[in-house]
Parts: structure tokens; C-alpha cells; sequence
């Protein structure tokens, strides 16, 4: 049985898997990652080509090793699957990939006192059935899950009425590759995060006319993004994860960092929100004002939901839909730590999440003298 089982090999995954092997674990043995992409990266694995390192925001660098300089045209993904590749086999970090988690599950359903009665030595605080991880390449048997699955695998896709008319193409930012293939076409970008931002601003430069939806006029602020930032955006966020309420994105509680470019974007009209939508026609939206847009795409850069099916048999959900978190640690299951999920499910907080939840999983691991 193993000590550990990590699930996910993006930054707050590769961060946790460290610091368990700084503090001892050895890996396979003690603890594994189970990685559901072919090859390193996490998410940036799946950024568009276009996305180039040196337009991508925040790309940090992971615990213990520098990420290599790089040529700024080059993409982002090649540069971040290169780094994380490199860092795994500098750490020895056990990755198994690709290994897609079903579910995560107690070993022996409602038999929590047969492992009580005879603990073997296990803290009490984890001294319960131990958890399967099931997958599509055999099942891991474990004392501790870290979850660090991020939201990538989980777009958000919202609805309007007449979406199902729409006679156009639809996409999502995970389904994006180029420019180019919008050519000579209207392109219509939903989402008030960075992602739509930096659609609209590769669109408009390669001659393709846009118009911008938004559930709310974009907060573009002028905030020095530093340390104090940084807590309080993480402040925020867990005030609703510990109350049980599904966590706010991160950069909805951000904003969008007023840049030059930006700027320049906003005085061309391109960077200017039309509004939120109503409802959509065969033909395209129609704007919450009555005004319309005849679209022949509609780009939803609407974000992410944390990817947490497999979690489902654990029961962590509360009824107002969110798991209470304190930290890293998730209310209703001991066994269980969460990284990647609120405040951690940026690049801001990835790197000490990881950290924390292998401190943690160390702390439950130690058996008393």
C-alpha cells in the first residue's frame, strides 16, 4: 500500500510530489503521481499554439529549479511541457502518465471499524479504510490522496436562450489553436477574464472583426501585482471555500492588469464590452441593450469548474454546492487533501499549496513514538 497517491502532474501536483520526497517519502514506493496528460506540462500542455511564452502570464517556477531561459517567440506549451519534463527527471518524481483517474473511493465501504479495531500503528487522525484510487490503468491502494487536478478538463459552457440556434461555429479556449482559421470571419469572444482579452487582441491584429461579450463591464485595475495583492486575492477566495460555496475564479476577484497594450486595445475598440448577452439567433447574439452582432463564430472564454468527478463517491459536496476546505484540507475527508481548488487553482498560490498539502500528508503520515 502506498503512503501517498497524487493526482495530477501540473505545478501545484509537481510542487506536492517535491516537497513528500524532500521530507522523506521515497518515490513509488511511498507515494506516486498519476498524470492524466500523454506528456509533462499540466495545462499549459494544452495552450494554443499562438500563445507564445512571452505574451503567456504567469508561468512560475516550480520549487527547487529555475525554469531555463527561453526564446519569447516560442510557445508557451513547448516551453512548460520542457521544464516540467526536465523537472521530474531531475527530482526522480514518480509520474505515471497517461493514467486517467475514474474514481477515488474507500477501500472497504462502511467498514471504518475494522480498521480502527487494529490500526497497525496509523495516526488516528487518518486511521480509517483506506482509499483506492481507480483508473483506467489499475487501482492504487492508499493511506493519503493528494488532489491536484486543476480545472483545465472541466470548461464552463453556459446557456442562453436559442444557443441551441445558433447556425454558427462554437468554441471553447481549450478548443483554440489559431488566428488563421478565423480569417475573413466574425468573431464574437465571451468572457470577461485574460483569455478573452488576449483573443480579442491576437484577432483584431490579424484583420478579424470582433465584438466582446461580457456578464459584467471588464475591471481593468492599475494594482500593483505584489505580495500583499496576492494574499489578499487568496484572503478572498477561501473566505468561500471555507464557508462550503463554490470558489470564485481568481481572476474574477483580480481584475485585469491595465497594461500598455491593453490600454492601446481599449482605445482601438477592440478591448470595449458590448454587454452580456441575452439570447442568441441563428444569426448570432443579441445584447442585453437590444443591440446585435451577425457572428459567424462565438469564442467562449468563459473559463473553468474544478475537475472533480472522480471525487464524487467521497460525498464532499455541501448543499450549497462548494466542499468546506480549511486550507488544503478537506472537512469531510481526512484522507483526502486538495490542492488546485480555490485560491490554489492559479499560478498565485499553486507552489505553496503543493507545499502546504505534503507537509500536511507528512504530519498525518508520522506515527507517535
Amino acid at each position: 500500500m502506498l503512503d501517498v497517491v497524487v493526482i495530477g502532474a501540473g505545478q501545484a501536483g509537481l510542487s506536492a510530489a517535491y516537497y513528500l520526497s524532500r521530507h522523506g517519502l521515497n518515490p513509488e514506493t511511498d507515494f506516486v503521481v498519476l498524470d492524466a496528460n500523454p506528456d509533462p506540462g499540466g495545462a499549459w500542455l494544452h495552450r494554443w499554439p499562438s500563445l507564445t511564452l512571452g505574451g503567456a502570464h504567469g508561468i512560475h517556477d516550480l520549487p527547487g529549479m529555475k525554469r531555463p531561459p527561453a526564446d519569447p517567440t516560442e510557445p508557451a506549451s513547448a516551453v512548460v511541457s520542457r521544464y516540467y519534463g526536465s523537472y521530474e527527471k531531475t527530482f526522480d518524481l514518480p509520474v505515471h502518465r497517461p493514467v486517467k483517474v475514474l474514481a477515488v473511493r474507500p477501500l472497504i465501504a462502511d467498514s471504518a471499524m475494522l480498521f480502527l479495531e487494529d490500526d497497525g500503528g496509523v495516526p488516528a487522525d487518518i486511521a480509517g479504510p483506506p482509499l483506492v484510487v481507480e483508473t483506467d490503468r489499475g487501482a492504487f491502494e492508499t493511506r493519503l490522496v493528494i488532489n491536484a487536478t486543476g480545472t483545465w478538463d472541466k470548461p464552463y459552457w453556459p446557456h442562453y436562450p436559442g444557443l441551441a440556434t445558433f447556425t454558427g461555429r462554437q468554441l471553447h479556449t481549450g478548443d483554440f489553436r489559431s488566428v488563421e482559421e478565423f480569417a475573413g470571419q466574425r468573431v464574437l469572444v465571451a468572457g470577461g477574464g485574460t483569455s478573452a482579452v488576449q483573443f480579442l487582441l491576437q484577432l483584431a491584429a490579424a484583420g478579424v472583426q470582433t465584438a466582446w461579450a461580457t456578464r459584467r463591464p471588464p475591471e481593468f485595475t492599475t494594482r500593483e501585482f505584489n505580495p500583499d495583492w496576492g494574499r489578499d486575492v487568496e484572503r478572498r477566495v477561501n473566505e468561500r471555500t471555507s464557508a462550503g460555496l463554490p470558489p470564485l475564479s481568481v481572476v474574477g476577484v483580480t481584475g485585469l492588469p491595465l497594461t500598455r497594450q491593453y490600454q492601446n486595445g481599449i482605445a482601438a475598440g477592440t478591448l470595449v464590452s458590448r454587454g452580456a448577452l441575452r439570447e442568441l439567433t441563428p444569426s448570432g447574439p443579441v445584447f442585453a441593450d437590444g443591440s446585435t452582432f451577425d457572428a459567424d463564430v462565438i469564442l467562449w472564454a468563459t473559463g473553468f469548474r474544478a475537475a472533480l468527478d472522480h471525487l464524487a463517491p467521497l460525498k464532499l459536496r455541501e448543499p450549497g454546492g462548494g466542499i468546506v476546505m480549511d486550507g488544503v484540507k478537506v472537512a469531510r475527508e481526512p484522507q483526502l487533501l486538495m490542492v488546485g481548488y480555490g485560491a490554489s487553482a492559479s499560478t498565485l498560490g499553486a507552489n505553496r499549496a503543493g507545499r502546504a498539502a505534503a507537509l500536511v500528508a507528512i504530519d498525518r503520515l508520522r506515527v507517535p513514538a
